[in-house]
């Protein structure tokens, strides 16, 4: 239950910080689902999601 709390809450805010962090190449990995519905692009960064975290903790860890 945790881990699905800490995902949904990385996904609140990568899909926030979307257009800066497209600069960095993060939201446009497979596995981001990038769409339109009615003429609004939707985002959701599920695999830069993933990366982050895998990079988060593998920092926490070492620290």
């Amino acid at each position: 239950m945790r881990w699905i709390l800490t995902i949904f809450i990385g996904l609140c805010v990568l899909t926030s910080a979307i257009p800066w962090l497209q600069k960095l190449g993060i939201g446009k990995l497979p596995g981001d689902l990038n769409f339109s519905v009615f003429g609004r692009k939707i985002q959701i960064p599920i695999a830069s999601t993933m990366l982050i975290a895998v990079v988060l903790m593998l920092i926490g860890k070492f620290l």
